[in-house]
C-alpha cells in the first residue's frame, strides 16, 4: 500500500491544528486568553464544533499545545541570539541574548500570558510542552556559566538562587512593561529601556569578589 496518502493525510492534519492554534491566538487578543471559546474557534474555521475534538479533545489541550508552540519559538529566537553573542565582553553578550528574550515576549503577548502568568484557571503544562522552556533554563544556565569562566561573575550566579534572581529581575521588567504599556515597542518602552540597569544590578550582586573580605 501507497504510503503517500496517509502522509497527504497526515499533513493536512498537521495543518489544520496550526490553523486552529493560529485562530486561537487571534480570538484570544482580542478576548482574552482564559476567554478562549471553542465554539468561537470552530466557528471562525467553518467547522461544527465536534469536529474540532478530532484535533484538541479540550480547550486545555489548545492552550497546552500554544504553551509547547510559544516556548519553542521563544527558546529558538535566544538561541539565535546567544549564537550572534559571541563578543569578548560577557555582560555586552549577555545583553544582547535577554534583549531577544524579552523583545520576542513582547512581539508575542498571548503566548507570553500563556508562557509566564496564570492567566489559565487550572491550566498546568504537560511535561512534553515544558521541554522547551526547560531547555531555555539550561542554556541560561551555560550562559552564565561561560561569564563564570570568564571571571566576570562568581559562581553563585549559577545558583539556583542565582537563576531565580536573573529570571525575576528580567520578567518583572516585562510585566511591569506589558501591563503599563503593551502597546510601545521594544525600543521605546519605558520600562524595559531598564533592561541593561536590571543586568548590571545582577553582575553587582554576583561580582567575582563575592563572599571575600
Amino acid at each position: 500500500m501507497s504510503t503517500a496518502a496517509p502522509d497527504r493525510r497526515m499533513r493536512r492534519r498537521r495543518e489544520t491544528m496550526g490553523e486552529i492554534l493560529d485562530v486561537a491566538v487571534e480570538l484570544m487578543e482580542v478576548e482574552g486568553v482564559a476567554a478562549l471559546s471553542l465554539s468561537a474557534v470552530a466557528r471562525r474555521l467553518g467547522m461544527q464544533p465536534p469536529s474540532l475534538y478530532q484535533y484538541f479533545p479540550s480547550k486545555m489541550a489548545i492552550y497546552d499545545a500554544l504553551f509547547e508552540r510559544g516556548a519553542r519559538q521563544l527558546r529558538d529566537a535566544h538561541r539565535a541570539a546567544l549564537a550572534t553573542a559571541t563578543g569578548p565582553e560577557p555582560f555586552a553578550n549577555d545583553l544582547i541574548a535577554v534583549s531577544a528574550f524579552c523583545r520576542w515576549c513582547m512581539e508575542h503577548q498571548i503566548y507570553s500570558q500563556i508562557l509566564f502568568w496564570r492567566t489559565i484557571p487550572g491550566f498546568e503544562p504537560s511535561p512534553e510542552a515544558f521541554a522547551p522552556a526547560q531547555d531555555t533554563l539550561h542554556d541560561l544556565r551555560d550562559h552564565l556559566t561561560a561569564a563564570v569562566d570568564a571571571g566576570r561573575l562568581h559562581p553563585d550566579a549559577t545558583s539556583e538562587e542565582g537563576i531565580a534572581l536573573y529570571t525575576s529581575l528580567t520578567a518583572g521588567l516585562l510585566s511591569q512593561q506589558i501591563a503599563n504599556e503593551p502597546d510601545a515597542s521594544f525600543d521605546d518602552g519605558r520600562f524595559i529601556k531598564l533592561l541593561p540597569v536590571v543586568l548590571e544590578m545582577f553582575y553587582q550582586r554576583y561580582a567575582p569578589a563575592r563572599g571575600t573580605t
